[in-house]
This record gives C-alpha cells, sequence and structure tokens, in this order.
C-alpha cells in the first residue's frame, strides 16, 4: 500500500506572529514622520534637530543587523527573539519618560539595534520552520508586517499623537511589542541553534558563507529596488500636493491606498517568488518601471494619480518575496550573517533613495523628476538581475552542454 505524499500549503503559524513583531518594528520605524513637529516643539529642538532621530534609527539598523548577528549566534533563536521584543519595548517606555533630547536619541538608537535583531532572526528562523515550497511566501508574510505597519500602524499613532501627545504614541508601540513578545514566547517554536560550537569555529563558518558572487549581486539588487521604492515614496506627500493638486487631508488616503496596494503585490508576489524567485525579481522590476512610467503620466491629474498610485504599489512589492529568498538562497551556508546583511542591504537602500531623491529637488528638478530617477534606479536593478542571471543560467547551460568525460 502506497502512501501519497501531499506538498504543504499552508504557512505555520509561527510566521503571521514573526509578522506581527515585524508590524511593531515597521510602525515604530516610520512613525516619527508624523510625530516629528510635536516632537520638536516638546524638546525645544529644531524640526532638522528631531530628524537626526530618523537617522539615528537607520544607523542602529545598519550597524546593528550585521553585528548582533554575529553576538547572538550561540544563542538560542527564540531566547534572541523574546530578548530583543524586551528590549525593544524598554527603550520605547524609555523614549516616552525622558525629557532629555540626547538621551531620546540614544533610545532610538538601542531600540534600532533591537529592532534589526529580531528582524534578522526572525526571518531565519522563518526559513527554519517553513517548507521548502513555501519559503519565498514565508518571507514575503514576514514582510507584509511592514506594509501593515503603514497602512495602519504609522495612522493610528499620528492619530493617538494628536489626542495624546508623542509620548503615549511610544508607550502604545511599547505594550503592542509586549504583547507580540509573548505571542513569539507561546507559538514560536525553537529551531536548531549551533550553541554547542565554538564561537569562533562559528564565526568563521559565518564569515566564509559571504563569499561569492550570486549572494553579493542578490543583495545588490536589494539596495538597487529599495532604493527605487524610497526615492519617490519619501516625498510622496509633496509630490500628491504640489503636482497632483491634492488636498492635504486626502492624501494620507492616497497613501492608505498605496498600501493596499503593495499588500496586495506582496501576496501575488509571494506567491509566484518560489516557483523561481530570479524570474520574479526581473518581471517585478520591468513592471515596476511601467507602473512609475504610468505615475510621471497621471501626475498633474488629481483623478489619475490616485489609481496609478494604487498599481505602482502593487507592482513595487512583488518583488518583496523574491528579493528576500534569493539572498536566503544563495548564503544558505551563513543563515545569520546573511540575515543581519540582509537588513542592512534594505537600510542602504533607505539612505540612497531619500538621499538621491534631495539632490533631484535641490536642483531645482521638482517632484515629478523624482520618477525618472526611480526608473533609473530600478534599471540599475535591472543590471544586477541580468548579471545574476548570467551567473546563475549561464553556468547551469554551460555544465549541462559539457561532453562527459567518461562518456
Amino acid at each position: 500500500m502506497t502512501t501519497a505524499t501531499t506538498t504543504p500549503t499552508r504557512l505555520p503559524v509561527a510566521v503571521p506572529v514573526l509578522a506581527l513583531g515585524i508590524f511593531c518594528l515597521g510602525t515604530s520605524e516610520f512613525m516619527l514622520a508624523g510625530l516629528l513637529p510635536e516632537m520638536a516643539r516638546e524638546l525645544g529642538v529644531s524640526i532638522p534637530a528631531a530628524g537626526s532621530l530618523i537617522s539615528a534609527f537607520a544607523i542602529g539598523m545598519l550597524v546593528g543587523a550585521p553585528v548582533m548577528a554575529l553576538l547572538t549566534l550561540r544563542l538560542p533563536r527564540k531566547v534572541t527573539l523574546v530578548g530583543a521584543g524586551v528590549v525593544f519595548a524598554l527603550a520605547h517606555l524609555a523614549g516616552a519618560l525622558t525629557t532629555s533630547f540626547g538621551l531620546l536619541v540614544t533610545t532610538r538608537v538601542v531600540a534600532a539595534v533591537a529592532c534589526a535583531t529580531f528582524w534578522a532572526v526572525a526571518s531565519v528562523t522563518v526559513v527554519a520552520v517553513t517548507p521548502k515550497n513555501l519559503t519565498a511566501r514565508g518571507l514575503g508574510t514576514l514582510i507584509s508586517g511592514i506594509t501593515l505597519a503603514n497602512i495602519v500602524g504609522v495612522p493610528a499613532g499620528t492619530w493617538v499623537s494628536d489626542h495624546w501627545g508623542w509620548e503615549s504614541t511610544f508607550v502604545a508601540v511599547a505594550a503592542l511589542s509586549v504583547a507580540a513578545t509573548v505571542a513569539v514566547a507561546l507559538l514560536v517554536p525553537e529551531t536548531a541553534s549551533d550553541e554547542k560550537i565554538a564561537i569562533g569555529a562559528l564565526a568563521r563558518r559565518e564569515l566564509q558563507g559571504l563569499t561569492g558572487s550570486r549572494l553579493w549581486l542578490a543583495v545588490g539588487t536589494t539596495v538597487a529596488v529599495q532604493s527605487t521604492m524610497v526615492a519617490t515614496f519619501s516625498y510622496l506627500s509633496p509630490l500628491l500636493t504640489d503636482v497632483s493638486g491634492l488636498s492635504a487631508g486626502v492624501v494620507p488616503l492616497v497613501l492608505l491606498a498605496f498600501g493596499l496596494g503593495s499588500f496586495a503585490g506582496i501576496t501575488v508576489g509571494g506567491r509566484f517568488a518560489d516557483r523561481d524567485p530570479l524570474l520574479n525579481v526581473v518581471v517585478s522590476l520591468l513592471a515596476t518601471i511601467v507602473s512609475l512610467a504610468v505615475v510621471w503620466l497621471a501626475a498633474p491629474s488629481a483623478v489619475a494619480i490616485v489609481p496609478a498610485v494604487v498599481v505602482w504599489g502593487f507592482a513595487t512589492f512583488t518583488v518583496a518575496s523574491a528579493i528576500n529568498a534569493r539572498i536566503f538562497q544563495h548564503g544558505d551556508q551563513a543563515p545569520n550573517l546573511v540575515a543581519g546583511v540582509n537588513v542592512a542591504a534594505f537600510n542602504i537602500g533607505n539612505a540612497i533613495g531619500p538621499w538621491a531623491g534631495g539632490l533631484v529637488i535641490t536642483a531645482g528638478l521638482g517632484y515629478r523628476a523624482l520618477l525618472p530617477l526611480s526608473i533609473s534606479l530600478a534599471l540599475v536593478g535591472l543590471l544586477v538581475a541580468a548579471a545574476s542571471w548570467r551567473v546563475e543560467r549561464g553556468r547551469t547551460v554551460e555544465v549541462e552542454a559539457a561532453p562527459c568525460p567518461a562518456c
């Protein structure tokens, strides 16, 4: 009697639980955009000075991800996740209670390091607990926590701040982080750890696993993809008001529409990424370029810009699952450190995009010129993906076409 084997079609419950944690992290990372004026006023600093809180978080993420990946190599992953969640919550409580701007900056750096640690270890955990045929979908579900943070968390944080002050928003994030950490402790299983291996040998193994052109081409694709998105998205609000002629009150609704489109894009992209991640990257980048061109054409129209933004959100996020999956696919010999590198890649893109967009605006080219900039960055991503295609598919063809020496 033969027992039929079925291909898994459902993600384990640990994946959405970890996505809830990412939701908390994403809310904290992006909520300051709506809180800066009030925070600057209460803390007695200028808005540009208050903006250093955003830079502090980005630096903490960029440095903290790979460093903490190495420092926590021998810790059980579940312990690391719970510890990062606790530190993240405490950092927000400390930030809410302080009246010192310098101390508040410090709490943001600490929160960012905890955020980077949780994100990196959560990614490794998702790869470990998810069936192989659903890896990209699992990573896409994890990243959807960031999308939901922009749809729900950031507007809710702004609303709480408007009613009870920015400190209340920090307390709310801390409370939600505690709830997410408890859920992780109860529902996320412990995965295999390397605590029995000497830390020196373990670190060398992880560092050796970072070699290879395939991995770094995948990392380069992630940087290009992320910078493509944020170069325009960082300045979407003034684009909508100054170019499209929308009122400021309508802008949050358009941002919500973008978020809904991006959530749909992650959902659809995740289902195709498991079949062929590299092809998914190429097709998604082409779709992103087309959607950005549509936004450029629609920008002067208050009516056309809204559906164009939704299409852009959908297209640009269909690649999210694939770029995450590819980094883990080519760095499977160093899963912990690769997870940190992955987080760093996203944050490098987060830095490059707004910087390049700022140069365009400062040059007097206007907000609409951000769209050709994003298209150019997407073309860079396509070039990197083409190099990946040549390395991966080219080598495969050569091996298959070579004559068999034993024949």
